[in-house]
């Protein structure tokens, strides 16, 4: 790969169903179970064991989603980063460049692959859980979606990413203009 970054690994959000259906003026579903566990089972080509996302086809390349929390912050100041329902809130990773790339976690008990996919588009419930103005204020900043290429355990707390580009941790809260992978 080339290039290894320290970063952290925040939280991890994992839920078996989908709280964000319907209209936001009718409210997230009531009794969502949604975990912040310390670590996440990841499955080649499946995602998160226990996640909603877990083995469905119609996600394979993006079922595990990444948020930068310098990026949620700007866009959404103190509200909690488990309202975006990413699954992996990490700080110190510039994460658009990894669009359409490899790219390796490892937080102590082995590295995972993933392949950076398309980004993770804000949606209209935005507004309604992080505050008015929240989708727009996140649209180019909502995240990576990626598709898990080796199995392992993920933890949170420090870890590195080991990359083939160069990233610019102090670039994971701006805005990028282009919509799709590269």
């Amino acid at each position: 790969m080339g290039f290894e970054y320290p970063c952290e690994i925040l939280t991890f959000v994992v839920s078996p169903k989908h709280a964000y259906f319907g209209r936001p003026k009718d409210g997230p579903a009531d009794e969502v179970e949604t975990l912040t566990p310390d670590s996440v089972e990841i499955v080649a080509d499946k995602g998160i064991r226990g996640d909603r996302f877990f083995g469905v086809k119609a996600h394979t390349e993006a079922a595990v989603t990444f948020l930068a929390i310098e990026a949620w912050t700007a866009a959404a100041g103190n509200a909690d980063p488990v309202l975006a329902r990413r699954n992996v809130v990490v700080r110190g990773i510039e994460l658009d460049p990894l669009r359409g790339r490899e790219f390796e976690l490892d937080t102590g008990s082995g590295t995972i692959r993933f392949r950076g996919g398309r980004p993770a588009h804000p949606c209209s419930w935005m507004d309604t859980v992080a505050g008015e103005g929240g989708r727009k204020a996140l649209i180019g900043r909502g995240g990576l979606r990626a598709q898990p290429l080796t199995s392992g355990t993920l933890h949170l707390g420090p870890a590195t990413i080991i990359t083939d580009i160069e990233l610019d941790a102090s670039r994971a809260a701006d805005q990028v203009k282009r919509a799709q992978p590269l």
